[in-house]
């Protein structure tokens, strides 16, 4: 049975759902043009040698973690602070031992953990085809080219998600993103040299 207490603070905490949602749409679109800007650079330059796609696409992955992890949890941590110790004001008390000053603990390791964790799910998703290849399995094109795939349907479930969120056509909103993941790449090509 949850105590009144820890009801209060799951209600603390699921009001920063919103704030996670975004975090993870945000940072986990970052992650995945970051691994297609690479994907597309390792293709266009010839790149054979697949262990060395890998360990540069796992360093950037994990850049990536620690990055969207530290940034979110040292940005929120802040703001939480903020907000708790302008209600102490306000209220003329000490909430460090309330529920709201268990959120104001909390939910920005939550909120740091999936902004970390988007881009490092959905980079290893994208890296995966270069991991096959790399075993041995055979794929009906290029690993870059599957990978490269993999990311535009990643960056277009992305803009689906964003759509469902936004009441807006699920297609139009896929494509939309779908369509800036495109410009990156040729932007990519147009520098090739």
């Amino acid at each position: 049975m949850i105590r009144e207490k820890d009801k209060q603070l799951l209600s603390h905490i699921y009001r920063g759902k919103k704030i996670a949602r975004r975090y993870m749409v945000t940072n986990g679109f970052d992650g995945t043009l970051t691994m297609l800007g690479m994907m597309t650079g390792f293709y266009v330059s010839g790149t054979k040698e697949l262990g060395v796609a890998i360990n540069a696409c796992l360093g950037a992955a994990v850049a990536l973690f620690v990055s969207g992890f530290s940034s979110a949890y040292l940005s929120e941590k802040a703001e939480r602070q903020e907000e708790l110790r302008k209600l102490e004001q306000a209220l003329l008390i000490d909430l460090e031992d309330s529920h709201y000053g268990d959120a104001s603990r909390y939910l920005p390791l939550l909120i740091a953990s999936v902004n970390g964790l988007s881009p490092l799910s959905l980079s290893l998703i994208i890296v995966a085809p270069l991991f096959l290849a790399h075993h041995g399995i055979l794929l009906p094109w290029s690993p870059f080219l599957v990978a490269i795939a993999v990311a535009l349907i990643c960056i277009f479930l992305l803009g689906v998600y964003l759509g469902k969120i936004s009441r807006q056509f699920w297609l139009w909103a896929g494509l939309r993103t779908v369509f800036i993941a495109l410009i990156l790449v040729a932007t990519i090509l147009m520098f090739d040299i």
